[in-house]
């Protein structure tokens, strides 16, 4: 992996300033050994061992008296690599800084000597998790290693992501790529992991790897190819954690990277470094023979021999030593310090102040024990510890750099967006960072407008387990899946949702009301009924038209009052019902307009009182009638009932009743102005609470029982022998009276608002006009047309007929 090529020159880099800084390290200078580990257990150990030896003999604890051990060991990225190491160097009690994430240690390592150039990793899994949240990507899928830092990501991160509302789609392993005997299974493994991520509808896909796996993925285009997912591979966000580093085999130089076009990834907080491009430059594997791995990263990345190479190579170009970095493609190596080699700068400082900071509380170097004077270098490693966890220092870039007392690096993450420019070549864009020592509302920042996403998307992509519900609906679980997968409902019951994605409705305000959609609360209008509406103005002119009718019906009854016509039907109960048939015309007006508490007052009790007269005067002409008829049979004492007062006393008897009901009412639950916000969704009905449903509905009822028995009356007396036939008459006005008095219940219950006030001033008109119409008509008729009718002989003519025609019946 050239790539990696970049740390040993980090490395070199660091402890070059550092001798050449006598501020730093005075009288002093540092050496380093490179150890290969080879991605072995096995090769991990024997390292460790050779650190312990003489320098070209494999003899663990043993040194001539001239030789020094390390005074402390930077160790790489996989954290199993780096605790067996530990489990070794940590008997001597040597310091070991490990620039990759920090993991819970093993019982047998003692932690005080473990030094992190990473974070906290929690900080990492938070900006995550922060990252995730902030755009809306609740439905993801999570790939991982298969080792053990793996599991314990399932195990400790992904509960903390659900309990932060993300949703899995799915989560899958990245088998270790090792050539082995299951070599074939796993890329099997591989294989159909990478079908799962690619079929999946998340969008994002959280990387948990190590620095390897990036090279691992970069198989992921031939495996889309292979299947038939070309289209897919460009609608994945990646995210990368900060342990992985773009890494690749010479022969993936060539290997397409658009996949990774507008992938985020994590990266230990660095800064760019003035010296470290010029230094890679400078780089000659013709000048510097000291460098073992030059040559042979020179010969991988150019694809060249050297002339004195152990191994010819047919068919390859001679290497001339004056190729140029710069030429190559970012893909292969990149000329930028990358955040490990960052980390890998910083561990030679840390330990160089370390060593300044117990050189100089050693008297300059020297130690006096029992008198005899002792070289600072033969001094034990273990007493670099304490200096090394309370060092703290600012680098060239002008950071500080300090570690906490668990000898974790005190710094954030960089949040860094890709662009690929072409197949080769990318470029990593800071966009935003976690500073987990900043205020909570600072810790997470990121600059959406300068990021780069996925071809397949103009804009931000979202990662969801449906589409967003739309304003005006709220989600709605559904049974036995993830929360992040629901229905939309539309908003019920006056409710809206102004919000995209909304657990639930709310409801308006009760002067406000929902509109059409469902997504805005519209002001209520004020509404009662009017003398300016069409509906006001007509109720109002064919209560005036009545009335007028009504009056001019009285003035032709005064006019004449001595005809017999008038007087044959008790002239005292005929005017009497006129002039409430009159009242009851005008008494609408007490139903139009903006209702006020005289006005509420008086509404239904003048209604009653007015209706109770009209209706008793009826009944008490049906009930003369019947009266006047048996009083005619020869002997019947009922001739004493006969008179003026059987008729007064009914009509005040029953009026009296009616005001002893609306005085009730009034006294103990008087109707009110009231406002109603609910019964009319757009409106707010301004009317007149009746106070109490029960008293309103006792005055109907008495009412109604009145209509009956008048009804019920001149039902039976229909037949009696009656001037101008006037029994049948009120029969009629009786039935209509009751009919529409009857369908104004339910009429009355089923409309709203202001129609409630027209069902009932349409009632008053309809039931007057019918007692006028069906009674009064008749006698106009022949007082106006038929005047020959309405003479004392023609009456008596009349009146005897009928009287031995009911006696033969």
């Amino acid at each position: 992996m050239p790539q990696l090529y970049q740390h040993v020159a980090a490395l070199e880099f660091a402890v070059k300033e550092v001798n050449e800084n006598e501020q730093v390290l005075p009288n002093m200078s540092l050496g380093f050994h490179i150890y290969n580990s080879h991605f072995s257990s096995s090769w991990t150990y024997r390292a460790s061992m050779e650190i312990l030896s003489r320098r070209g003999r494999f003899l663990p604890n043993y040194k001539c008296d001239i030789e020094t051990l390390p005074v402390a060991v930077i160790a790489g990225l996989n954290y199993e690599f780096c605790f067996d190491m530990a489990s070794v160097l940590s008997v001597y009690k040597m310091p070991q800084i490990i620039y990759g994430s920090l993991v819970t240690t093993d019982n047998n390592i003692q932690p005080a000597f473990l030094h992190w150039m990473f974070p906290r990793e929690t900080d990492q899994y938070d900006g995550i998790l922060q990252l995730l949240l902030h755009f809306n990507w609740v439905w993801i899928g999570v790939v991982y290693h298969s080792d053990d830092s793996g599991e314990r990501f399932v195990k400790n991160v992904l509960l903390e992501f659900s309990k932060g509302g993300i949703c899995l789609a799915f989560m899958e392993k990245f088998p270790e790529m090792t050539y082995s005997s299951e070599f074939a299974n796993m890329v099997k493994k591989f294989i159909a992991a990478v079908d799962i991520v690619l079929r999946s509808t998340a969008n994002v896909v959280v990387v948990y790897g190590k620095i390897q796996t990036l090279m691992t993925m970069r198989l992921v285009p031939f495996i889309a190819e292979a299947k038939g997912l070309t289209l897919q591979i460009n609608t994945k966000v990646w995210i990368l954690t900060a342990e992985m580093e773009f890494t690749s085999f010479s022969w993936q130089r060539e290997v397409d990277i658009n996949f990774l076009h507008g992938a985020i990834s994590f990266a230990v907080h660095s800064k760019e470094l003035l010296g470290f491009k010029t230094f890679l430059q400078m780089k000659n594997p013709s000048l510097e023979k000291e460098d073992g791995f030059l040559r042979t990263f020179w010969e991988i990345v150019f694809l060249c021999s050297f002339p004195d190479a152990s191994v010819k190579k047919e068919d390859v170009k001679m290497c001339t030593g004056e190729e140029k970095l710069e030429t190559l493609p970012i893909s292969l190596f990149e000329m930028g310090m990358t955040a490990h080699s960052y980390s890998i700068y910083n561990a030679i400082y840390a330990v160089a102040h370390a060593l300044h900071a117990m050189y100089s509380s050693r008297f300059r170097g020297r130690i006096m024990r029992n008198g005899i004077k002792q070289n600072f270098l033969n001094e034990q490693p273990w007493q670099l510890h304490r200096f090394l966890r309370s060092v703290s220092f600012n680098n060239s870039a002008m950071e500080e750099i300090t570690f906490n007392q668990k000898g974790e690096l005190v710094a954030g993450f960089d949040i860094i967006n890709w662009a690929v420019l072409s197949n080769i070549s990318f470029l990593k864009v800071k966009v935003g960072k976690i500073n987990p020592q900043a205020s909570p509302e600072k810790k997470f920042t990121i600059t959406e407008n300068n990021m780069i996403w996925p071809s397949k998307f103009k804009s931000r992509p979202l990662s969801l387990c449906n589409e967003k519900c739309q304003l005006g609906y709220r989600k709605a679980k559904r049974e036995g899946e993830l929360p992040c997968c629901y229905d939309c409902l539309p908003c019920q019951g006056g409710k809206i949702s102004d919000r995209t994605d909304m657990d639930d409705c709310f409801q308006c305000p009760e002067d406000h009301y929902s509109n059409k959609n469902r997504d805005v609360c519209l002001p209520k209008d004020i509404s009662y009924l009017t003398y300016e509406e069409p509906l006001g103005i007509s109720l109002v002119t064919v209560g005036l038209a009545l009335f007028s009718i009504t009056a001019w019906v009285f003035w032709i009854f005064r006019k004449h009052k001595n005809t017999p016509i008038v007087k044959a039907n008790n002239q005292n109960l005929t005017f009497t019902l006129l002039i409430s048939l009159l009242l009851s015309f005008l008494c609408i007006f007490l139903f139009i307009g903006h209702p006020k508490k005289v006005t509420c007052l008086l509404r239904q009790t003048a209604f009653g009182l007015i209706f109770s007269v009209a209706v008793s005067c009826i009944l008490a002409k049906t009930t003369l009638v019947v009266v006047a008829f048996m009083a005619t049979k020869p002997g019947s004492g009922i001739r004493k009932w006969v008179g003026g007062w059987l008729s007064s006393s009914i009509v005040l008897s029953c009026s009296l009743i009616q005001a002893t009901i609306c005085s009730v009412w009034l006294a103990i639950s008087p109707p009110f102005p009231d406002v109603d916000m609910h019964s009319v969704t757009k409106e707010i009905v301004l009317e007149c609470n009746e106070g109490s449903s029960t008293m309103f509905y006792c005055v109907l009822g008495f009412l109604g029982f009145l209509a009956s028995v008048g009804f019920t009356v001149a039902f039976l007396a229909r037949k009696l022998p009656d001037t101008f036939n006037e029994a049948k008459f009120i029969t009629f006005s009786m039935l209509m009276f009751c009919c529409v008095w009857f369908s104004f219940v339910p009429a009355y219950l089923s409309t709203k608002g202001k129609y409630m006030v027209a069902v009932e001033i349409f009632s008053i008109l309809s039931s007057s006009a019918g007692l006028l119409g069906c009674i009064f008509s008749p006698k106009c008729y022949v007082i106006l047309l038929r005047p020959d009718l309405n003479r004392k002989g023609q009456l008596k003519k009349r009146n005897n007929q009928r009287i031995e025609k009911s006696k033969e019946i």
